[in-house]
């Protein structure tokens, strides 16, 4: 299955959570943590961790920073560089592991 089926309820929740008092103990948001890891791991990776996530999302847990984390490895072949890359995230290595990435989405340019 596409993540395009994932993210879209995702979007919708996004939507309409707008509308309402923010509720959520993490950043990124429990549906924003979500969002980024269907967008960069696989569906079955992204619905397990998205589902604790979501779980954990109450008071009994303190809530803060708490930015997905995915399996990565770096291609052995670079891409060359084009002017017009569209940046969508940054993939922070987690110290003292060679492929393991936190995910930090990038903010929008003013």
């Amino acid at each position: 299955m596409s993540s395009k089926f994932w993210i879209a309820p995702i979007k919708g929740y996004q939507y309409i959570s707008k509308m309402l008092p923010a509720g959520c103990r993490y950043y990124p948001t429990c549906s924003e943590y979500a969002k980024w890891t269907f967008e960069t791991s696989p569906a079955y990776y992204a619905l397990y961790y998205a589902s604790l996530r979501i779980l954990s999302c109450n008071p009994l847990f303190t809530g803060g920073i708490d930015y997905p984390l995915i399996n990565y490895k770096i291609p052995s072949k670079i891409v060359p560089y084009t002017k017009n890359i569209k940046l969508k995230y940054w993939f922070v290595p987690k110290i003292g592991s060679s492929t393991k990435y936190f995910v930090i989405g990038v903010f929008d340019s003013l």
